[in-house]
């Protein structure tokens, strides 16, 4: 099975599109979202093409991909809008004989970790920063932000496959790695 990781989407239908050509190139079986779909909140600038409503509109168009949960700019209202589940604070997927603990960050992150079991694994995004990287026998990874990234890290998504997570760039490049 091959995962794609998105996270902090912010409105930009720009950077939207642009990540789901990759979706479509690399050929994913789903569409792992840690939130942070429509809106930019207060702390952040308003992204390229600010288009909250497109946005929901062209992932209900991957409903049925789509594997969701919320983030800190996510709120009830957005649920009106989009059509797959997004409400949740996590949730977790089996992967190869290991638990993936999926969430936006906010809550549960490095310095807050759910329970989980060793070389299990924490996915989250909130912090614009992409992260690979193995912490107290847990995984700890994050896809970055495909639309407003952080410390002049370019913008990134994230593949799972075969045990191993890469963070790539919007040239499809690959900017960190770690094998599972």
């Amino acid at each position: 099975m091959k995962l794609f990781f998105i996270s902090d989407i912010h409105g930009s239908l720009y950077y939207l599109k642009k990540t789901l050509e990759f979706y479509k190139e690399e050929k994913a079986n789903y569409i792992v979202l840690l939130g942070d779909a429509l809106y930019h909140g207060p702390r952040n600038p308003l992204p390229r093409d600010y288009n909250p409503q497109e946005v929901a509109n062209l992932l209900n168009e991957y409903k049925k991909k789509i594997i969701a949960v919320r983030g800190n700019c996510d709120s009830e209202v957005d649920q009106m809008l989009i059509e797959y589940p997004m409400m949740a604070e996590y949730s977790t997927i089996l992967y190869n004989d290991r638990r993936l603990f999926i969430t936006h960050g906010h809550i549960y992150n490095e310095k807050n970790l759910p329970k989980l079991s060793e070389n299990d694994v924490l996915i989250y995004g909130h912090t614009h920063i992409p992260v690979a990287k193995k912490y107290n026998n847990i995984y700890v990874l994050n896809p970055g932000s495909i639309s407003l990234p952080r410390d002049n890290i370019p913008n990134s998504y994230a593949i799972l496959q075969d045990n191993l997570f890469q963070i790539k760039d919007l040239e499809g490049n690959v900017i960190k790695e770690i094998k599972l």
